[in-house]
């Protein structure tokens, strides 16, 4: 090596020149790091509905630290995911001197066990809610299947203008319906679908004109339904009723 001028060369140059890279580097961090380039505006894209704002000016006060180039952008989109009613955030910087911050909130579709919510995507997330929200009964990981089936079940009562007050999937996975109206419907764990649709189709002729009240309805039969009325007032009445499935 010693004895090859052109190899010192090249070794020469290549050292000079990464020592020139470092010092770059080193000079740039340092520029980046001065209090001229202070990070001064936090900018929302669209004003919350739900988040406190309260609780935004406390997070931006106390997590977000250093300027326009050195602040951590994965650091407060995290910091910001931990509100409140918070599904997703975006963050990017906004040249010259703020950051854009790009809140998605959670839509509460319903409660979930009485103790959390669940958004209009099936996920269970928790926060204070004080409005009457339908009730989802279920086992761990099952709010999306129940969120979906709550959809489709919705929109099959929407003829006999009847809404759900809770939907219940039992562990070994039979659906159950309640009527805001009190009205308890037995669908079983196939043709959940069908069945309704059947019972929808003949309810303005059977259950709506019947004196007493029917409050629970178990709709597992091939051909049709049995209609139980309140305790006291009679044997349940069933429409065309023929073997439950």
């Amino acid at each position: 090596m010693w004895d090859n001028p052109q190899l010192l060369k090249s070794t020469a140059n290549f050292l000079f020149g990464l020592s020139v890279l470092l010092i770059l580097i080193g000079a740039a961090r340092y520029v980046l790091g001065l209090p001229i380039f202070p990070l001064k505006t936090v900018q929302l894209k669209v004003a919350p509905e739900r988040v406190p704002v309260d609780l935004i000016e406390r997070l931006v006060h106390e997590q977000i630290k250093g300027n326009f180039f050195t602040v951590d952008i994965n650091r407060t989109r995290l910091s910001f995911e931990q509100l409140p009613w918070v599904r997703k955030v975006s963050v990017r910087r906004k040249f010259p001197w703020g950051i854009e911050v790009e809140i998605e909130e959670h839509v509460a579709l319903a409660k979930w066990n009485d103790k959390s919510l669940v958004n209009t995507y099936g996920e269970v997330f928790g926060a204070e809610y004080k409005n009457e929200l339908p009730v989802f009964i279920g086992q761990a990981d099952t709010s999306d299947l129940v969120a979906k089936m709550y959809g489709e079940l919705k929109n099959e009562l929407l003829p006999i203008q009847q809404e759900i007050g809770q939907i219940s999937l039992s562990p070994r996975y039979a659906w159950q319906l309640r009527l805001k109206n009190g009205m308890v419907l037995e669908l079983g764990r196939e043709q959940m679908l069908q069945r309704l649709t059947r019972f929808v189709g003949v309810y303005p002729y059977s259950v709506a004109t019947l004196t007493n009240p029917v409050k629970h309805i178990d709709l597992r039969y091939r051909n049709g339904f049995a209609a139980y009325l309140p305790s006291g007032v009679g044997a349940p009445e069933k429409q065309n009723s023929a073997n439950k499935v």
